[in-house]
């Protein structure tokens, strides 16, 4: 097993110091080859907050409880607050390489927010990265050696730190919207060509990769409705475009837009537009 840790003042007690925005009061790196368990068992947390980054392998966490067991592979870090239950192992087996710092300080809770770390969160994917590692290696240098500034100079590289992982945050965010709008605008247009086809909805979400479930949810979201409810109002508007300017009878008019059951869709019309087909065209007379 290889480690390397620096703390603040060359002291391993945990502190609460408001003095300053950001203090970075410890930091190491532990990386289990043949070893076979690192645990940590902290009951009652620790004063300051915790920041562990996961290089390689996977590390095992009991959040609330000791019986929970949330694996966490590379390329994600996790975040503790102060006074946060704390249970967590590392295993040779795993090949687990970590690296971890401790801070404190009087704004650290809107710091952590404007870089993308939520409150109501605890785990963040940030990916791997040769960078994240040269930062850590150098806070855990200027913690042992102590120069002059050093205590300046570690809170700009934890800065420094938390901006990538921001970016690297804001990137994953931006592609996930990206791919979201792409697909809900997708089936938002094939909707709207096949509006008047018998569209299977699980289908469609299985031909695009998707649980029907999460498709339903985020159609929901992009569009303020559920599909079948736009696939509906599409089929209504344009029955009701029909109604207005053909002499078409309601049952070619229900057969045009897609229902082959015309008193299903009267009813359905009625309950769009407080009518039935026919009471609607006689209003317009």
């Amino acid at each position: 097993m290889y480690i390397n840790s620096g703390y603040h003042n060359h002291s391993l007690i945990d502190f609460k110091d408001k003095s300053r925005p950001l203090i970075v009061g410890s930091c190491g790196t532990y990386r289990l080859s043949s070893h076979p368990k690192l645990p940590t068992y902290r009951p009652k947390g620790r004063l300051d907050f915790q920041i562990i980054y996961i290089a390689a392998g996977r590390a095992h966490f009991h959040f609330d409880n000791t019986d929970d067991d949330t694996v966490v592979t590379a390329g994600n870090i996790v975040l503790y607050r102060p006074k946060e239950f704390q249970k967590y192992e590392y295993y040779g087996i795993d090949k687990t390489e970590v690296y971890w710092v401790h801070f404190t300080g009087s704004n650290v809770k809107n710091i952590l927010r404007n870089y993308g770390f939520s409150d109501d969160q605890r785990i963040f994917h940030v990916g791997t990265s040769l960078e994240y590692e040269r930062i850590f290696k150098r806070i855990i240098l200027e913690l042992q050696r102590c120069q002059e500034d050093y205590e300046e100079m570690l809170t700009l590289l934890l800065r420094h730190l938390l901006i990538i992982f921001h970016r690297e945050l804001t990137r994953k965010r931006v592609l996930k919207n990206e791919y979201l709008d792409h697909e809900m605008d997708t089936a938002a247009s094939y909707f709207n060509e096949n509006y008047n086809r018998d569209i299977n909805i699980e289908e469609y979400a299985a031909s695009r990769g998707m649980s029907v479930s999460w498709f339903i949810r985020n159609f929901k979201k992009f569009t303020g409705t559920t599909p079948m409810q736009f696939i509906t109002s599409i089929r209504i508007t344009n029955a009701q475009m029909l109604l207005e300017t053909t002499n078409y009878a309601v049952n070619e008019i229900a057969r045009i837009v897609g229902y082959d059951n015309p008193l299903y869709f009267s009813r359905l019309f009625h309950k769009q537009k407080g009518c039935s087909p026919s009471g609607y065209r006689k209003l317009l007379k």
